[in-house]
């Protein structure tokens, strides 16, 4: 019987589902997404979970950024020049939310909108 749960378990692993780069793309950004809703509505008294949300908000866009800028990565040079955009605004709106200064909801717009696009099947 050991041997035959064994063998259940190497082969059920071969049965999961394949993990595609959007797939892996569409579940960080809505982690962080998720994690940043969260936070925020906990007002002022969820602000140090906001800041860490948004720190690894910001690092996944600068992650995007570095790729759409390799020699390698095949995405329209349109498609580039918007992520290079919404990376650069990222990176401002996030300085003015954690001076207090701004809302995340347009970080959350962007994060969406975003997921929709994958999900859809753009390249």
């Amino acid at each position: 019987m050991n041997a035959l749960r064994h063998a259940k378990q190497a082969y059920s692993a071969a049965k999961a589902p394949t993990r595609t780069p959007k797939n892996l793309e569409y579940d960080a950004i809505a982690r962080i997404t998720h994690r940043l809703v969260a936070a925020a509505k906990k007002g002022p008294d969820g602000f140090n979970t906001l800041v860490a949300a948004l720190t690894d908000n910001r690092k996944l866009w600068t992650i995007f950024m570095a790729d759409v800028a390799s020699p390698s990565n095949e995405l329209p040079a349109e498609l580039k020049d918007h992520i290079a955009y919404l990376t650069e605004f990222t990176r401002q709106h996030t300085s003015k939310v954690l001076a207090r200064e701004a809302s995340v909801a347009p970080l959350v717009e962007i994060n969406t909108a975003i997921m929709r696009g994958l999900r859809s099947g753009a390249p």
